[in-house]
């Protein structure tokens, strides 16, 4: 096996699906840590700024201070894939969560402006700070690491898999949304029950940090490493040097994968408050229905990649993002008609979150795989999902239609990146 394949048995291992089913798990509960802030972004508003300020900017601020950690990310993982591709996947994979989950338990026992004013939303910076550096590293570690234990022929299969346990951390942020807005008053979240997630994030820090002590190197790491490999210069200066054109189709796909994530997940359970006029319990069970079947297209999504090809399902699932979004708004404009339905074939349409991965571990060789999807991958992703939520939540007011036209454009992205780059040889 030479450094840049995969492996190459055709069925999976019980090894495989124990080293798959810990790897989604542990990164679902790491995207747990990370995503939870944004289920709770109205409340925290209201916590950790001025109460004499609007609450449009307040709102405004908050969601700021969530996509600072998108910003982080290019550094931390940059860093980390760095030390991933000279010492190891498994090394990096595991610190990410622990980086994760720490920052998670600082938020929910730190004082609020009421307590030490301005202090409270600087504190709230810097750990989001901290988890973007921490989330940076660990989807593009995730990635390779699912991939390089994979058979080649359930690549898709695999990586599909490994989506749905990443967005499974989305579901787990909705689901204990909704039980607290059932369990509590809003008088209570605002007091004292907000802190509760956070907790739990640090918790589910510590079981994930448990989990990934039983997953093994991959052996196409380990292959690198007898042939000393994976001691080569910086990897990031050869990426730049030698695999420039890799560069903007990586860039490209990670910002559609970016958009259909943004859209569903971010955006429209707060859309659905303040726009539509829902509460906050019908919203989060909503989003968690949504979520399921993201899930669901995750998977079918790896399925179809194993069966078409990485290139022509990405194609495939581009032209479904923008019809499934358009239902979903359709349906919430009309008043909420067949609203569980429309936002379920909204969470299938996305499914080239699951078809992304695919394309990204075969276009840099082993040798620099975790650098070439990290760099690529973080700065796209912090560029783009910095700038959609602000962007999306200012000209929403102009057009409820606003995200359906977005996710037009960002489907046309995508389609056009499969049409242009899709006959290229990969690693």
């Amino acid at each position: 096996m030479t450094a840049s394949t995969y492996p190459q048995a055709q069925r999976f291992s019980r090894s495989d699906y124990k080293t798959l089913g810990l790897a989604a798990l542990g990164g679902a509960l790491e995207i747990y840590d990370f995503i939870i802030f944004v289920f709770f972004a109205l409340t925290l508003s209201q916590l950790f700024f001025p109460p004499q300020m609007p609450e449009w900017l307040r709102l405004l601020q908050s969601f700021g201070i969530f996509v600072t950690g998108y910003l982080a990310r290019p550094l931390g993982g940059i860093l980390m894939a760095h030390f991933a591709d000279h010492l190891g996947r498994k090394r990096v994979f595991s610190l990410s969560i622990l980086m994760m989950a720490l920052p998670c338990l600082l938020i929910g026992i730190m004082p609020t402006y009421a307590q030490i004013g301005y202090f409270a939303p600087l504190i709230l910076l810097a750990l989001r700070v901290l988890q973007g550096a921490a989330v940076g590293g660990e989807v593009p570690s995730a990635w390779v690491f699912v991939a390089e234990h994979a058979p080649a022929n359930h690549r898709g299969y695999a990586l599909g898999f490994l989506q749905a346990g990443l967005t499974f951390g989305y579901l787990l942020g909705a689901l204990t949304a909704t039980l607290l807005a059932q369990m509590f008053t809003a008088e209570q979240i605002l007091d004292y029950a907000w802190r509760f997630p956070f907790l739990l994030g640090g918790v589910f820090g510590v079981i994930g940090v448990w989990l990934r002590r039983w997953l093994s190197e991959t052996p196409v790491f380990l292959a690198m490493q007898a042939r000393r490999q994976a001691d080569a210069e910086l990897p990031l200066r050869t990426v730049l040097r030698d695999h420039r054109q890799a560069l903007l189709p990586a860039m490209l796909l990670t910002c559609v994968l970016t958009s259909a994530v943004v859209v569903l997940v971010v955006i429209t359970p707060t859309m659905m408050q303040k726009t539509f006029g829902m509460s906050p319990s019908h919203t989060f069970a909503l989003s968690a229905l949504g979520i399921v079947f993201l899930n669901i297209g995750c998977v079918l999504a790896g399925l179809l990649v194993d069966r078409i090809g990485a290139w022509r399902a990405v194609l495939v699932y581009s032209l479904l993002l923008p019809v499934g979004i358009a239902v979903l708004y359709a349906s919430l404009i009309a008043g909420g008609v067949w609203l569980g339905a429309a936002y379920a074939i909204a969470g299938l349409s996305c499914g080239v979150v699951g078809a992304v991965p695919s394309v990204m571990v075969s276009l840099f060789p082993a040798q620099i795989r975790v650098s070439g999807i990290s760099f690529t991958y973080n700065i796209a992703y912090a560029l783009w999902a910095s700038t959609t939520p602000l962007m999306l939540i200012a000209l929403m007011p102009s057009s409820p239609w606003i995200c359906v036209f977005y996710c037009v454009v960002m489907g046309a992205v995508g389609v056009a990146s499969a049409l242009r780059f899709g006959r290229r040889p990969v690693f």
